[in-house]
This record gives structure tokens, C-alpha cells and sequence, in this order.
């Protein structure tokens, strides 16, 4: 990112006296409190940055924790952040401070953690800011917008010591754990294809159509909320959920499903990143003012073994009977999975006396209860943002070869697409980020 701002300078102006009037609802003040001490080892206060969507799921899921203490609630919308408050109070009896600059949250020294929910376009720089600041962090999948806000991430996490954890909670659960036993073990052979999919109708269920610009909904800082994003017209099909499907904002059905699916790639065969990446897609089904395609394949070279990603948003009938699903192709048998189950399919003779291998990977507690359990042992969560970052840059690079309209290879070190001599491809590198909206800044060392 050209647009940056030091370490020192982020440090050195102190938010408290900078930003007063740009933080209230209405009437309601909201003032920062004064800073106070740590919290006591046996509690963990949390700040949730956005609430709503999956950050309304994602508090209820910390709430199941009794060692977590919310201490701030922050979102733009303010019947989110009105709604996450009283669930708070409802179920822990207590009412967390309340802000819409996400800022205020960082500035607290009493807060410990912060988990970041907010829209892709959101995600790197309160998380960048939050580990300057010396908070853990909890960021929801795609780990960033772009490639080069992961790298970010990544720096910041390690320069400032922090505990992170990329929300991909189904990575928790056994189901992926017997799946990535069951590839490892070698029982189906030589894997030389992945085929991972989602075919689905939500989209079109939702009746997007081509609304008219119109001012933003009571409650609503829409120039925050678009944050480092280019400037547009408030559009309702570019708020809540459907902000999935504009490019400003995030990389449509590849990059928010993608982190979930291509794990059990990552996971089971041990890979670090893709070789090549090619991909084909546009609007074809739709008829909308969205701009992501409901239509794209990409292909992945990985060493070794290949990956097709294919998602349709139009039209719900998958492959091998699912909706959503991965198959791993093995010279001797297939595997097929998705969230709830595997099954092990046998080529004729060839699998005879196969017996499921023994359990040999660590359980997890849960996503959440891990970040949790981390921050007091300062060990590495299972999804890390090192991990994180490598799914999310494969997911990316996906749409970085739609972008480009070719075939990109991908320099895992450098982090950098290159040409077939080894020099950075400057057509594609273009999209591995972006400039930043003024007056917005992605920090650097």
C-alpha cells in the first residue's frame, strides 16, 4: 500500500481528543471511558468490532464463554449495535459501552481482545491497528479484501506478539478433522485432483433487481461504513449482506466461501500456495446491479495435484448429489465431503481391506474457545492469521486471474505474480491491492 502511516505516528495521537462528535447516536453519548487496569486472568474483556450478520452470530457464540467480559460494542449501523447491546445485557445482565468509530474500542487499555466482523473491506485495518495497539484478535474469513492487506496482518500480528485466529469455525469441528486423517493416511493413493463447489440460489431468492441510489437509512454513517473504499452513493444492495457481490467491497461467492472449502485443500495436502491460477466467470444468470460474478470457475495448479473451484448463485444443484461440497480424486478411491460428513468411494479392487486410520490430529475445543484459550497460554491458534493468510491469498488469487483476464503464476516468497521468466507481472500485481479513500491509512512498520 502507498497510503501508509508509521507505527510512531499511529501511537503518537492518541484518538481520545481527536474524535468526539463523530462518535454519538442521537443523544446517547458515548465517551470513552477512562483507561483502567488489565483484566484478571480468569476474564478476558473482548471489544466486537461490527455486529452485524455474522458478528451478531459470532458475539452469541463468545457469550458461550463465561470468561469472556464485553466490554464495547462498535458498528456504523445503529440498530446493530443497539440489537448486539441488549442481547449482551439479556443474557450476561451487564451493558457494554457502545461506539461507532472502531478507534474508541482501540484506545481502551482495559480491553484485552477484539474481534473483528465487519464487511471484507473492513477487515485488515482494525486488525492491523488492534495489534499496534497491543489487543489478540478474532477476524472473520476472508482473512482481507487483498492479498496485500493479509501481508499487513501478518506483520503486525508478529512485530506485536499478538494471538490472532481467522474465523473459520467449521476448521473446529471433527468431520474436517477425520477427513484430513483419512487423505494423510494414503489410503486413496495418489491424490491428483480436488474439486471443490457451491451451487446455491440465494441471490435470486433475495430479489436483488436494480434499486435507485437513494440517502442512507436513519442510524446509518454510510462514509464510515465505506471506510477506505471508494466513494459511491448509498445503494441498498451495497449494505448488509449483499455487499458480497460488489468489488469495492468484497470478491462475491469465490472469497466468501472459499476460505471454508479450499481449507480441507490446504489442511489435508500440506500445501502452502497455489503454482498457477486461471479463471472464467461473469454475471450470466442475474439480472441485478451487482457486479461479482454468480457464474466462475478457476483452476489451481498445485505441486503435484490440481484444484477446480466451480460456484453457481443461480442455480442450487451441485455436484455428487451436494450443494456444497469437496471431492479429493486419488489413484485409488474418492473421498467426497462437505460440512457434515465424508464418504469414501473405491476404485473397483483397488481399496480392498481399507480400514479408517487412527485418530492422530489434536481436537479442538472450539474456534472461538481456542482464541480464547491462546490468549491466556500465548500458544498459536489452529487458523492463525499465518495460516489464514496462505488460504485467503489462494482465494484471492483467484480473482486476481479473473481481474487480469489470464493466467497468473504465483511466487509464494515473494508474494508476487510473476511471468514465466520470474519477473513481477505488473498487470497482475495490480490487483494484489489497492489505494486507500483518504483520509485512510494502512499502517506499515
Amino acid at each position: 500500500m502507498s497510503t501508509a502511516v508509521s507505527r510512531r505516528e499511529f501511537l503518537g495521537h492518541s484518538i481520545a481528543g481527536t474524535l468526539v462528535a463523530s462518535t454519538a447516536w442521537g443523544a446517547e453519548p458515548l465517551a470513552i471511558p477512562s483507561a483502567g487496569s488489565s483484566s484478571p486472568n480468569d476474564k478476558i474483556r473482548v471489544g466486537f468490532i461490527g455486529v452485524g450478520g455474522m458478528g451478531s452470530s459470532t458475539l452469541n457464540g463468545f457469550l458461550g464463554h463465561a470468561d469472556v467480559d464485553v466490554a464495547a460494542i462498535c458498528d456504523v449501523y445503529e440498530p446493530n449495535a443497539r440489537q448486539a447491546r441488549e442481547r449482551v445485557e439479556k443474557v450476561r445482565g451487564a451493558v457494554p459501552d457502545v461506539y461507532k468509530d472502531f478507534r474508541h474500542v482501540l484506545d481502551r487499555k482495559d480491553i484485552d481482545a477484539v474481534v473483528v466482523s465487519t464487511p471484507d473491506h473492513w477487515h485488515a485495518l482494525p486488525s492491523v491497528l488492534a495489534c499496534m495497539a497491543g489487543k489478540d484478535v478474532y477476524c472473520e474469513k476472508p482473512l482481507a479484501y487483498s492479498i496485500d492487506e493479509g501481508k499487513a496482518m501478518v506483520r503486525a500480528a508478529r512485530e506485536n506478539n499478538r494471538v490472532t485466529q481467522m474465523g473459520t469455525q467449521i476448521h473446529a469441528g471433527e468431520n474436517y478433522h477425520r477427513v484430513v486423517e483419512i487423505i494423510r493416511s494414503g489410503g486413496l493413493g495418489k491424490i491428483h485432483l480436488a474439486r471443490v463447489w457451491i451451487a446455491m440460489t440465494r441471490e435470486r431468492d433475495r430479489a436483488m433487481g436494480k434499486p435507485a441510489d437513494t440517502e442512507p437509512p436513519q442510524g446509518l454513517d454510510w462514509d464510515m461504513w465505506l471506510g477506505p473504499a471508494p466513494e459511491r452513493p448509498f445503494n441498498t444492495n451495497r449494505f448488509l449482506f449483499n455487499f458480497r457481490w460488489f468489488w469495492d467491497y468484497a470478491g462475491g461467492v469465490l472469497s466468501d466461501m472459499g476460505c471454508h472449502i479450499l481449507d480441507l485443500v490446504h489442511w489435508s495436502m500440506q500445501v502452502r500456495a497455489p503454482l498457477t491460477a486461471v479463471s472464467s466467470g461473469q454475471r450470466y444468470a442475474l439480472d441485478d446491479n451487482a457486479e461479482v460474478p454468480d457464474t466462475q470457475d478457476v483452476i489451481y495448479e498445485y505441486p503435484g495435484f490440481n484444484v477446480v473451484w466451480s460456484h453457481l448463485a443461480a442455480n442450487s444443484h451441485g455436484f455428487e448429489g451436494k450443494g456444497l461440497g469437496i471431492a479429493f480424486y486419488g489413484t485409488e478411491g474418492t473421498l467426497v465431503a462437505d460440512y457434515a460428513g465424508y464418504q469414501v468411494h473405491a476404485e473397483k479392487g483397488r481399496m480392498d481391506g481399507f480400514k479408517e486410520p487412527e485418530k492422530t490430529l489434536p481436537r479442538s475445543p472450539g474456534h472461538h474457545r481456542e482464541f480464547l484459550d491462546a490468549i491466556k497460554s500465548r500458544e498459536p491458534c489452529s487458523c492463525d492469521w499465518q495460516y489464514g493468510h496462505r488460504l485467503t491469498s489462494a482465494v484471492l488469487l483467484g480473482n486476481v486471474a479473473l481481474k487480469s483476464g489470464k493466467k497468473v503464476r504465483w511466487d509464494a516468497d515473494r508474494e508476487l505474480c510473476v511471468d514465466a521468466g520470474g519477473k513481477p507481472d505488473a498487470d497482475a500485481n495490480r490487483f494484489l491491492g489497492r489505494e486507500y479513500r483518504a483520509p485512510w491509512k494502512l499502517p506499515v512498520s
